[in-house]
């Protein structure tokens, strides 16, 4: 009987262990959608080439957006978005964030769930570096974590504007950013 009990206590281990989202996990295909409202346009862009990752010990979590993988609905959007005069993406190619969630010990990354994390950590866009603190959504469910951030952006705290002519009236000086990331 002891060797049926133990055998099944080892099974449920390593099911569990199989199933249990702990150590580093990777993400390739984060999703970043911005926004901007002005009362002379929406402008939205899409980039799912966002490449993160999570260590669920530490609570460590880092983000790479390439910045030229944004895609507009009009080309004349992404083509200034792009250029030198607004987020010069040749120059800066990848905006990056590198942070920690702070109550780590709010999360049980084993156990289903939905938590919310606190995120602190510095945002690099444009060559710029700020501290930011941001709460994010962590949702576990069958050894799936996934992660929704939803932040504002103000452009000028990272260099970026256009000085004179249509772009700078129709983008919003605040962008709302947001996140979904799935770490398999």
């Amino acid at each position: 009987m002891k060797k049926i009990v133990l055998s099944l206590a080892v099974v449920t281990l390593i099911v569990t262990s199989a199933f249990s989202p702990i150590g580093k996990l990777v993400s390739k295909t984060g999703h970043v959608n911005f926004f901007s409202h002005t009362a002379i346009e929406d402008i939205t862009a899409n980039n799912y080439k966002v490449v993160s990752t999570l260590e669920t010990s530490t609570g460590d979590i880092i983000y790479s957006v390439p910045m030229q993988s944004f895609e507009f609905a009009k080309a004349k959007m992404q083509q200034h978005f792009n250029s030198a005069k607004f987020l010069d993406t040749k120059q800066f190619p990848k905006a990056k964030f590198k942070g920690t969630i702070t109550n780590l010990s709010d999360i049980d990354f084993g156990t289903d769930g939905t938590y919310t994390a606190n995120v602190t950590g510095d945002l690099s866009i444009h060559g710029v570096s700020n501290t930011v603190t941001e709460n994010a959504t962590i949702t576990v469910s069958g050894g799936q974590v996934t992660v929704d951030v939803v932040m504002d952006i103000t452009l000028a705290d990272y260099k970026i504007a256009f000085k004179k002519g249509k772009p700078s009236t129709n983008i919003a000086k605040t962008v709302k950013a947001t996140i979904k990331t799935v770490y398999k």
